[in-house]
């Protein structure tokens, strides 16, 4: 009699569990139960041939975070129901040892790898010696302090991509090489408060895919068709501005040589040299 009683005692306590554990999965925070996003891939691209390329031509982009179909990169300056801005998703990435920064005042080929403490310091966040005054006994000493990462100065990004004509399919492709992001601040004792851009570093963009796929970014249109980061750069959900291309003068910028409302027109001639190539490639 006690062996089935402790018998019962036992079923008992398991069925409980089970309950709880049930009764925990239950929980939903929506009206409907979505799919992981940490088991999502990124998207598969097609193989290219180096004997398929008819034409190809690098450009860099400058997307900005300040035009509203930009802003779900830089939104959630928090995080907010397990989502991310894209900076916080890079630095996560670099200093988990996922992704290689690379050094943006070297050049844009992706030689020069850095460490978390040297990406930190890029943002202006290296510990500084502050001297410190006790008003009771009146010493001074000198007291480290640590600087912090300060994510909403990144206001825009830059894109490094090649155009290219593959004549097996007939068509004119584009796949992004690397992402820059570029910080703007106000130098510390500058009264005339003229703001500074300064490149923090380059991430090889097909490295930065796995992680980027499993990070949800906000669709402000309709919530029930999210996408991830990957999706929205592979299927080119934001607005941006040449601001580079390769040419024979050292891949000079726009900027070297035009400036204000022409730099801009020049931005759009390039962008439609671009897709007029492929239409003169057509006869009617």
């Amino acid at each position: 009699m006690r062996k089935l009683v402790v018998y019962i005692g036992v079923i008992v306590f398991l069925l409980s569990l089970v309950v709880g554990k049930q009764t925990d999965a239950q929980i939903v925070n929506g009206a409907f139960q979505r799919t992981d996003i940490y088991q999502k891939k990124p998207m598969p691209l097609p193989t290219v041939r180096e004997a398929d390329v008819f034409w190809s031509k690098k450009i860099w982009r400058i997307i900005d975070l300040r035009e509203k179909i930009n802003q779900p990169l830089y939104y959630p300056t928090v995080e907010m129901e397990g989502r991310l801005n894209l900076i916080s998703i890079l630095l996560k990435g670099i200093e988990n040892g996922q992704i290689t920064p690379y050094d943006a005042s070297f050049d844009d080929d992706f030689k020069v790898p850095m460490s978390f403490a040297q990406v930190k310091e890029s943002f202006g966040a290296q510990a500084t010696q502050e001297e410190k005054i006790d008003f009771d006994t009146g010493e001074r000493t000198m007291v480290t302090v640590q600087g912090e990462i300060r994510p909403n100065d990144i206001k825009q990004y830059m894109i490094k991509e090649e155009w290219y004509f593959d004549k097996q399919t007939s068509t004119l492709n584009v796949r992004i090489i690397g992402l820059c992001p570029i910080r703007e601040f106000v130098r510390a004792g500058d009264n005339s408060g003229e703001v500074q851009r300064q490149k923090l570093f380059w991430v090889y963009y097909p490295e930065v895919r796995s992680l980027l796929s499993t990070n949800l970014v906000l669709n402000p249109y309709n919530e029930a068709r999210q996408m991830s980061f990957d999706d929205l750069f592979i299927k080119r959900y934001f607005n941006s501005y040449i601001v580079q291309e390769s040419n024979v003068l050292n891949n000079r910028e726009i900027s070297a040589y035009l400036s204000g409302k022409n730099a801009m027109l020049e931005s759009k001639i390039i962008e439609e040299k671009i897709f007029d190539f492929e239409q003169d490639l057509w006869e009617y």
